[in-house]
């Protein structure tokens, strides 16, 4: 009797466990970037996505953004909780990377959604736009001639983005970031992963460049 109640009560606390976890699962996939692995039963065919996180309950629209590996396929995914417009319909979708202009693209809703749509032409771009930034607002033209608005952070996107880039076979060059200029966000970051030391390093050649400068 006392084995069957030691256990039931380790088969509890598993238990607890198990949905303590599931449960802190699906909060970081609300407030983070994450990776994922899926299924189309109707195709028979396994996918991998990029899905962001929410946006602030209270002072945006519900909106969550997908970079979808599908058939070697790269597509860009817009899910919103309000209605967008009929079935299989074009939209403007704006988005703005940091305080850059904002870029417009046409997206479609699926044929079975008037909340869901997609976008195969500007996905690349738009993927590779996210890793060049921190933050991203993305606006929604309705058919109701309302605009859904949506504001996620970039710091964590990085790792699930790329990943499904190399899914389908996509090596991000370093010549366009080669080319581009340089510009502070891009210097603390890179900085970030230098050793203490070779930091210190860094800025202390920094300083002395700086000074050399000033007396010419």
């Amino acid at each position: 009797m006392k084995l069957k109640t030691l256990l039931f009560k380790h088969f509890l606390q598993t238990l607890c466990i198990v949905a303590l976890s599931l449960q802190t699962a699906v909060a970081e996939d609300f407030h983070t970037w994450s990776y994922h692995r899926d299924w189309d039963r109707l195709a028979n065919l396994e996918y991998t996505l990029a899905r962001s996180p929410l946006p602030k309950r209270g002072l945006y629209d519900l909106i969550r953004l997908e970079i979808v590996c599908k058939a070697n396929q790269l597509q860009l995914i817009a899910d919103s909780n309000s209605l967008i417009t009929s079935q299989n319909q074009p939209f403007d979708f704006d988005y703005r990377i940091d305080n850059q202009a904002f870029v417009t693209i046409e997206m479609r809703t699926f044929s079975d959604s008037r909340r869901r749509a997609y976008n195969d032409e500007h996905a690349q771009a738009f993927a590779e736009a996210l890793l060049n930034g921190k933050s991203v607002f993305v606006r929604i033209h309705t058919m109701l001639k309302k605009i859904l608005s949506g504001a996620m952070p970039l710091d964590d996107a990085r790792e699930p983005i790329t990943r499904v880039l190399a899914d389908c076979g996509i090596q991000l060059s370093n010549s366009s970031n080669e080319t581009a200029d340089y510009g502070l966000t891009e210097f603390e970051r890179d900085l970030k992963r230098l050793p203490t030391t070779q930091q210190q390093q860094l800025l202390n050649r920094i300083r002395q460049m700086i000074k050399e400068l000033d007396n010419r």
